[in-house]
């Protein structure tokens, strides 16, 4: 049976290693993209587990990581939708492909909302996958109108 605990800092190769499973299941990877972006990724997540910043739930089977979730508190302006100067936002949503249809996903987003709700945070925000959407969209959230900008595209003068 599959339980889930709250991550520790000594978690953070493992959350990081769920992440690549995540992006490559996305389609989203070069294995030099990802073995870059999990060395980069331990990095700036344990310090964010420490301080608390970072709240992370693994998803265990026998032992042995199948499933996680992170929610992420981020300093943020004021903003209409929320005077408090910080938002939550959720990443590393995953479950491998065998453990899917049990509720899990559920589970980690029900838990990620109720420690936003918990630090008085008003707005969660995500990038979801076509894996998620859908768990998401069932929970209330909606579609908003971010852009996005990369790889120093032509906004330059």
């Amino acid at each position: 049976m599959a339980e889930i605990r709250r991550a520790t800092v000594a978690d953070a190769a493992a959350i990081g290693e769920q992440r690549v499973r995540m992006f490559e299941d996305a389609g989203f990877s070069t294995q030099a993209q990802m073995e870059q972006m999990l060395a980069n990724f331990v990095v700036w997540v344990r310090p964010k587990l420490e301080d608390g910043s970072y709240a992370g739930w693994l998803v265990e089977q026998d032992g042995r990581p199948v499933g996680g979730a992170g929610l992420w508190v981020m300093e943020w302006p004021p903003h209409f939708l929320d005077a408090e100067p910080q938002r939550a936002y959720l990443l590393n949503f995953y479950v491998a492909p065998g453990m899917r249809r049990q509720g899990l996903a559920q589970k980690l987003l029900a838990l990620a909302v109720a420690e936003a709700r918990a630090r008085g945070i008003k707005v969660v925000t995500l990038h979801a996958s076509k894996f998620g959407k859908p768990v998401y969209q069932q929970n209330g959230f909606s579609m908003s109108n971010e852009m996005m900008l990369r790889d120093g595209g032509p906004a330059s003068p």
